[in-house]
This record gives structure tokens, C-alpha cells and sequence, in this order.
């Protein structure tokens, strides 16, 4: 915990140096590659719909106003449901993670007041809630040694923005990401988890008091 706090405070403390403040919510649509002890995969494993909520700072990088950086704060959720016929057994996660963001946004092309972004990201993300569920067991995740807590996420899309007022801006935003390994086994089990997600959510991009910043 006293990790997560750190790097939040980090993530806000960047506010003396950036130019915008950014805010976006939306929903992620999670899947996990699961693999069990014997090296099989699920092949019925649904993804689960959960929300996410990203906040933090943004500024312009370059003289041509195309590049942007942007550090903040992420708090998300995943999850996915299946069953294994063979061992007739049901499987349910739903994890919780807060972590700390960095982005590049490069700005692809204008239509009118519309501008369209590439967007690439990585983050550092922490456990705070999370069960797994096999067949009528509930397991906390939290703190358990064959369970990743900590993860590393990569992620790359899309963003369009669109000015409201002079000093504002709204935003639609779709990404997809991959982890590391969320379950990393041991001697005895060698289960493995993998996380992707897509994420699409609609934020507000404003301008700070001494920000010139285009939008």
C-alpha cells in the first residue's frame, strides 16, 4: 500500500510542471489465458464487463503541437468466467487494481475542430481487491504468493478530441492491452495467467490557468 501511495503521489506532484488536466471513465472488457496444471487451456472463458478511471496530467512536447506526454493515476477493474468440462470444474476472477500511468499521445490528423490521436501507454498496477472462484470456493487474492499483485501493462489505441469552450476539450478513447503473467505458478501448481483488455471510455481534457495548449 505505502507503494501505491508513493506512486500517486508522484503522478499528482507532476502538476507543477504540465499544462492539462485530464479525466476519462469507461468500461473494460476483459479476457484471461488461463492454462491449468496439466498445461490445457479454457477454451470457454468469457470475459467480464467492468469500469475503469484514469486521471493525471498532459503536455504538449514538441513545437508542432503533435506530441503529448501524460502521467496519472488508473484504477481498474478486470475479470472472466468459464468452467472446465473434463474436471467439471467453474472458474470466476474479479481482481482490482490501482496503479500509476505514463502516455505518449501523437496527433495523426485534423477534420474541422476533431482531432485524431495514437495513443501508447504503460503502467505499473497494484492488487487492492480480488477473488477467484472455483466452483462454490472463494479465494482472496490478495497477498498470495502464487497470485501477481503487481502487474505490467501495456496498451496502445485510439483518441479523438473535440473542443467544447477555449480552455476545454472532450475526448473518446478506446484502448486494448496485455500484461505479464498474473499467476506465476510454482513446483506444485503450475497454473498460468495471462490478462488482455479492451478499454473505451469518454474523458474532458482542460487547460490549466498558464497553459497555451492546442487542442
Amino acid at each position: 500500500m505505502k507503494r501505491i501511495v508513493f506512486f500517486i503521489c508522484m503522478a499528482l506532484a507532476c502538476n507543477s510542471y504540465s499544462q492539462q488536466l485530464y479525466l476519462e471513465l469507461g468500461k473494460t472488457s476483459s479476457a484471461f489465458d488461463y492454462k491449468n496444471s496439466q498445461g490445457n487451456e479454457l477454451e470457454n472463458l468469457q470475459s467480464k464487463s467492468n469500469t475503469y478511471l484514469k486521471m493525471g496530467y498532459r503536455d504538449v512536447i514538441n513545437n508542432d503541437d503533435t506530441f503529448f506526454v501524460s502521467l496519472g493515476a488508473i484504477y481498474s477493474g478486470y475479470g472472466a468466467i468459464g468452467s472446465d468440462r473434463t474436471l467439471d470444474n467453474f472458474f470466476e476472477w474479479d481482481v482490482t487494481y490501482l496503479g500509476v500511468e505514463a502516455g505518449l499521445d501523437y496527433r495523426l490528423f485534423r477534420v474541422r475542430d476533431f482531432s485524431f490521436f495514437l495513443k501508447g501507454s504503460v503502467s505499473a498496477e497494484f492488487l487492492i481487491q480480488g477473488n477467484q472462484t472455483i466452483n462454490n470456493q472463494v479465494f482472496n487474492l490478495v497477498g498470495e504468493e502464487e497470485f501477481n499483485n503487481n502487474i505490467f501493462f501495456l496498451r496502445g489505441g485510439l483518441m479523438m478530441t473535440y473542443p467544447i469552450t477555449r480552455n476545454t476539450s472532450i475526448t473518446a478513447n478506446y484502448t486494448i492491452g496485455k500484461t505479464a503473467l498474473l499467476d506465476q505458478g510454482n513446483a506444485t501448481d503450475k497454473e498460468t495467467l495471462k490478462l488482455s483488455a479492451h478499454q473505451f471510455g469518454f474523458g474532458i481534457i482542460i487547460n490549466l490557468p498558464n497553459c497555451h495548449c492546442p487542442f
